[in-house]
C-alpha cells in the first residue's frame, strides 16, 4: 500500500501509483472504468476496487462522460474511497464515451471523490476539470514521457502549492473562476452552471464558457454551482450584466438574483460541447425584446450561505416548490388556451357547447365523425361556423382541451418534483388526476402535489441497504408515496377538498356582477402588479387560468383582468421613459424601448428591471395603475376566453374597445406617477448635492 502523503491537511490528489501510460484494458468503456478503480485501489486510495467501479459505472448510467476532444472524465462520490483521488490512464486504443464529437476518448481521468468530500478536495477537483478544456494542458499529457511528469503537470493545475516554489495554500484554494473586474462599457455575460455530482461537467461548462467569452472579446463569469460551498458571483457584476447563460442539470441556486435579464438556459452538455454557440445567442438575446428572460420566482434575494448550507426554511422551500409547479404549468395553459381561442375563431364559440341530449361537445362530435376529405356541411346552430373551417376550428378546440386536461396534473407533479425531485413526479402527476376525478381542482393538486412531495423526500432519506438503492427512485418512492397520498385523497380529502372549490366557484359567482365584480378587479389588478411574475403575481394568474375550464361569462371577465393588468407594468414604464428619459439610466432607457413588446404580449417580466432598481417608486405606481385597469375591465364587462397572449388574442376578448381604455387608463395612471416620483426623487437628490 502506498503511503499518503501528508500536507498539512491537504493530500495529494495524484501520484505515480494513480497514473497509467499507454494502457490497453479493453475496448468498452466499463473495462476502462473497471481498470482505473483497480488503480486506485491498488495506490491505497480505494478499499474495494469492485464497489468504487460500480458506484463510478452507475453515474456513467445516468449521463455519458465522454467530451469533445478525446476526453473523458468518469467519476463518482464512493463510500469505498479513502482519500480523494485521480486516476488517469493513456489509452494506446482509445475508447467511446460516448462524447458529443463522435471521438474516442484516449485521456481517462477518474475523479474518485469520499462521499463526505470537504470543500477543499472538491475545489480542486473543480481546478483539475476546468484545466481540461485547455487544449495545450490535454496536448502535454498526451507527449508525456512519464508517470512523474504526469503528477508534476496535474498537480501544477490542481494542487500548486505542493511544488516547489508553487503557490500558497491560500491562493490555491481560491475560486478557480476569480478574474479581474470587467472594465465600464464592456458587454458582460453571467451564469450559473451546475451537474448531477457538481464534480466535473459543472467546472468545465464554466471554463469553455469563460474561454468562449475571451475568444470573442467580452466579459463572462460564470458560477459553478458545484458540491460543496459555492463562490458566488458578485451581485454587481450580475447587475451590470447584458445576460445570462444557464448551463444546468440541476436547479440554479439563487436564480432570482437574475431576474428580468435575457436567459440562455440549456443542459450542462451543451456548454462543454460548443460553449461558443451558447455565448453567441446570449449575445443575440441582448439586443432581442422578445428573448426569454430570467422570471422572478421568488419576491426579494435570498441569503446564500443559508442556501448553501441546504438549511432553507420550510416555509421557503414550500413556495418555491408551489412556484416550480406553477412556472411549470403555465406553458400547458398557454399552449391549451391559444390552441382553444384559435379554434373558437375557425369554428365558432359554438364548438365548444354541448348540444341536449349528446354527451359529449359539437368540437368532439366533428373530430369523430368527419375529416379533412368529409368536412361537416349540416350542422347549424349559433355561434357555429360551416365546412372545413368547423372542422379544423373543431380539431384546434379539442388540442387545447387535451392541452388544458393537463393543468392540474402538471401542478401537482412539479410541486412534488420541487419538494422531492424526480421521484416525486410520478406520484404527483398522479395525484394530480386524482384531484380532478374526485372534483377539488386546483386546490386538490395542490394538496395532493404537496403531500406526494414531502411523502417522496422523507421516502428518499430513508438509511436503505445498498441492493435496494437503484429501486428506490424507480419503484419503491413512486409506489409507497401513491399509494400512501392516493389513498389519502380518495378516502379522506376528496371530497372536503372538492366542497371547498364548489363553496370558491359560487363565491366568484356571486361576485361576477355590481360593485362586487369591480372591487374584484381591483384586488386582482393588485396582485398582478406587486411582484411582476413573483408569487402572488402567479397566485392571481393561476385563479384565474384555473376558473377559465368553466367557461363561463365570470370567469372569461377574471382572465380579462388578470391579462389587461398584467400588461400595464411594461408599458406604462416604457412610456415613462420615452417622456421623461432624463430620469432614468441609459440601461434603462434602452429597456424601455422594448418593454412595450412586452406589455403587449402580456409579460409583466418586462418591468422587472426599473421594479429591482428603484422599488419603492416603481411598484406602488404599477399597482395603482394595475387597479384601475382591473377595475375597468370587470365594469366595462371585458371577458378573455384565451389565458395569454395579451393584445395578439384580440379576437378571442369580448369588448375589444373596452379592454383597450382599461389598459390605457392604466397606463396612464402607473406612467404619471412613475414620472412623478421620479421627478420627486431628482429633485431631492438635486437640491442635496446643492
Amino acid at each position: 500500500m502506498t503511503e499518503t502523503i501528508d500536507t498539512g491537511g491537504t493530500a495529494p490528489l495524484i501520484v505515480p501509483e494513480l497514473v497509467a501510460l499507454d494502457a490497453s484494458p479493453g475496448a468498452d468503456k466499463s473495462d476502462v472504468i473497471t481498470y482505473l478503480a483497480g488503480v486506485v485501489a491498488g495506490a491505497g486510495r480505494a478499499d474495494a476496487p469492485e464497489g468504487l467501479a460500480s458506484d463510478a459505472l452507475a453515474r456513467e448510467a445516468t449521463a455519458p462522460t465522454g467530451i469533445p476532444g478525446g476526453i473523458a472524465i468518469p467519476h463518482c462520490r464512493s463510500e469505498h474511497v479513502l482519500a480523494a483521488s485521480l486516476g488517469f490512464a493513456r489509452l494506446a486504443e482509445p475508447v467511446d464515451f460516448g462524447a458529443a464529437d463522435g471521438r474516442a476518448a484516449d485521456l481517462i481521468f477518474m475523479i474518485a471523490a469520499p462521499a463526505g468530500a470537504d470543500d477543499m478536495h472538491l475545489k480542486l477537483l473543480a481546478k483539475l476539470a476546468r484545466g481540461l478544456m485547455r487544449t495545450d494542458f490535454t496536448d502535454a499529457l498526451r507527449s508525456a514521457g512519464s508517470a512523474e511528469e504526469v503528477v508534476r503537470m496535474v498537480t501544477e493545475q490542481v494542487q500548486p502549492e505542493l511544488l516547489e516554489g508553487g503557490a500558497s495554500a491560500e491562493e490555491a484554494s481560491a475560486p478557480a473562476h476569480a478574474a479581474p473586474a470587467a472594465p465600464a462599457g464592456e458587454r458582460i455575460i453571467v451564469g450559473a452552471t451546475s451537474c448531477p455530482t457538481g464534480i466535473a461537467h459543472t467546472f468545465m461548462a464554466a471554463e469553455a464558457l469563460e474561454q468562449a467569452g475571451t475568444e470573442r472579446g467580452i466579459t463572462v463569469r460564470i458560477e459553478g454551482q458545484g458540491s460543496g460551498k459555492i463562490d458566488a458571483l458578485d451581485s454587481e457584476l450580475i447587475k451590470r450584466a447584458d445576460a445570462v447563460v444557464f448551463a444546468h442539470d440541476l436547479p440554479i441556486k439563487g436564480r432570482e438574483r437574475f431576474a428580468g435579464k435575457p436567459v440562455i438556459d440549456v443542459g450542462v452538455k451543451a456548454a462543454v460541447n460548443d460553449a461558443g454557440s451558447l455565448i453567441d445567442q446570449a449575445l443575440a438575446a441582448i439586443d432581442d425584446p422578445a428573448a426569454q428572460r430570467v422570471p422572478a420566482d421568488a419576491a426579494g434575494g435570498q441569503d446564500a450561505a443559508e442556501e448553501d448550507q441546504g438549511s432553507v426554511h420550510w416555509a421557503r422551500r414550500l413556495q418555491r416548490a408551489v412556484m416550480t409547479g406553477v412556472s411549470y404549468m403555465i406553458p400547458f395553459v398557454a399552449a391549451g388556451g391559444l390552441l382553444i381561442a384559435l379554434g373558437f375563431l375557425l369554428g365558432g364559440y359554438g364548438v365548444a357547447l354541448t348540444p341536449d341530449g349528446a354527451s359529449e361537445s359539437i368540437a368532439a362530435s366533428v373530430v369523430k365523425d368527419y375529416s379533412l376529405t368529409n368536412p361537416p356541411t349540416a350542422i347549424v346552430g349559433e355561434g357555429i361556423h360551416s365546412g372545413m373551417l368547423l372542422y379544423l376550428g373543431s380539431v384546434l378546440f379539442m388540442l387545447g382541451q387535451a392541452a388544458m386536461g393537463f393543468l392540474v396534473p402538471a401542478l401537482a407533479g412539479y410541486i412534488a418534483f420541487g419538494l422531492a425531485g424526480r421521484p416525486g413526479i410520478a406520484p404527483g402527476f398522479a395525484m394530480g388526476v386524482v384531484a380532478t376525478a374526485v372534483g377539488s381542482g386546483f386546490i386538490g393538486g395542490l394538496v395532493g402535489g404537496i403531500l406526494a412531495g414531502y411523502v417522496a423526500a422523507w421516502l428518499a432519506g430513508l438509511a436503505v441497504p445498498r441492493w435496494l438503492r437503484g429501486l428506490m427512485p424507480v419503484v419503491v418512492i413512486p409506489l409507497g408515496t401513491t399509494l400512501v397520498v392516493g389513498g389519502l385523497m380518495y378516502l379522506v380529502l376528496g371530497r372536503p377538498l372538492a366542497a371547498l372549490m364548489t363553496s370558491l366557484q359560487d363565491g366568484l359567482t356571486s361576485m361576477s356582477g355590481g360593485s362586487s365584480a369591480i372591487l374584484l378587479g381591483v384586488i386582482l389588478g393588485l396582485m398582478m402588479c406587486f411582484d411582476l411574475g413573483g408569487p402572488v403575481n402567479k397566485a392571481a394568474y393561476l385563479f384565474a387560468t384555473a376558473g377559465l375550464s368553466a367557461q363561463t361569462t365570470a370567469s372569461f371577465e377574471i382572465m380579462a383582468a388578470v391579462m389587461a393588468a398584467g400588461m400595464v407594468p411594461p408599458l406604462a414604464v416604457s412610456v415613462a421613459t420615452f417622456l421623461r428619459p432624463r430620469l432614468f439610466t441609459k440601461a434603462e432607457v434602452e429597456n424601455g424601448r422594448s418593454a412595450w413588446l412586452l406589455g403587449l404580449s402580456f409579460i409583466s417580466e418586462g418591468a422587472i428591471p426599473f421594479a429591482a432598481a428603484d422599488p419603492l417608486r416603481i411598484i406602488p405606481a404599477t399597482m395603482a395603475g394595475g387597479a384601475v385597469t382591473g377595475a375597468l375591465t370587470m365594469a366595462l364587462h371585458v371577458g378573455s376566453r384565451a389565458p395569454h397572449g395579451g393584445l395578439f388574442v384580440a379576437f378571442a376578448i369580448t369588448n375589444v374597445v373596452g379592454f383597450l381604455l382599461a389598459i390605457l387608463a392604466g397606463v396612464a395612471v402607473t406612467s404619471a406617477l412613475v414620472v412623478a416620483l421620479k421627478g420627486l426623487g431628482h429633485r431631492k437628490a438635486a437640491a442635496a448635492a446643492a
